[in-house]
């Protein structure tokens, strides 16, 4: 509204403006003093002005994916005092909010029941530890040179991303490779659940194979039932929203691959997540082995 006047005062005056704007010139003009000497600002505007940098600065260095909510928790993890209703009030002003999610368009083309393993997880998908349970899916991104398909492995005690693969084929070894990183990253123990939806890669005699020869027990869930793959269909999610949605359009396999690898590598070290209590992924796997370590001292 100040900018409008200014803009328009040469021509119609600035009481004109004012009256049918119903704003008063004294505020005008107190604006124009204080561009001219900030320091005849009230304090709540230094601090406003303040916080606007510094929100703006927290929300640019979290990939400028987050809304109000988890943007409050950055702040606050950031050592800023600030009311959550001052974070909202504050980002409509910046003009900034968090991105959306699309619709879901299905990828899976399943094996009929009798031919899978049995679901051993039951939408249960949160583990007491570390590498107890994985879950594992894909997604695919359209390009100016056809389509990519990126698989993930995700580890449900923290939501830690600990395998994924970028791929131009939707093949077995296209999610074999995301599951070797993984196994390859995380060395897991004998037991571990291995869950995914029925899709022809993931019961493949391959792929079952590979899951034999590493010690971990095959989890299949049904086809177009998102809740007995939540977990991982939430994380796809997440990804499809803040970076395959918000950068596109994409041209190669290459692009995908390097925005991939940059968002995996802050989801596990910064990307807050609400199930944990707003830390990260690798601070919830820290404090439960620093948990473990008490334990063990205390015994």
């Amino acid at each position: 509204m100040i900018a409008f006047i200014k803009a328009y005062r040469g021509d119609h005056g600035v009481e004109p403006i004012c009256r049918v704007l119903q704003i008063a010139p004294s505020t005008f003009y107190e604006r124009l003093a204080i561009e001219r000497d900030p320091d005849r600002a009230s304090d709540r505007v230094k601090r406003d002005a303040y916080l606007r940098k510094e929100m703006k600065d927290v929300w640019e260095k979290n990939r400028s994916v987050y809304g109000a909510r988890k943007l409050w928790h950055a702040m606050k993890r950031a050592k800023i005092e600030i009311a959550r209703c001052t974070v909202e009030r504050l980002m409509r002003q910046l003009g900034i909010q968090g991105v959306r999610r699309g619709k879901k368009i299905k990828t899976t083309h399943g094996q009929p029941a009798d031919q899978c393993p049995l679901d051993k997880v039951n939408r249960q998908f949160r583990a007491s530890q570390p590498n107890e349970l994985w879950v594992s899916d894909f997604t695919f991104v359209s390009t100016w040179r056809g389509f990519v398909y990126v698989a993930f492995v995700i580890d449900t005690f923290a939501n830690r991303i600990v395998g994924w693969k970028a791929s131009k084929t939707q093949d077995t070894q296209f999610v074999l490779d995301a599951l070797e990183q993984a196994i390859h990253a995380r060395r897991p123990a004998d037991k571990l659940i291995h869950h995914s939806d029925r899709g022809s890669q993931y019961v493949s005699i391959r792929y079952t194979e590979r899951l034999a020869d590493a010690g971990l027990e095959p989890s299949v869930g049904s086809v177009g039932d998102s809740y007995d793959n939540a977990l991982a269909e939430t994380i796809i999610g997440l990804f499809k929203t803040e970076v395959i949605n918000r950068l596109g359009p994409w041209k190669s396999k290459d692009q995908v691959e390097w925005e991939t690898l940059q968002w995996v590598g802050w989801f596990n070290k910064e990307r807050l997540l609400a199930p944990l209590g707003y830390i990260t992924p690798i601070e919830a796997e820290e404090k439960y082995e620093e948990a473990l370590k008490s334990d063990k001292i205390a015994a």
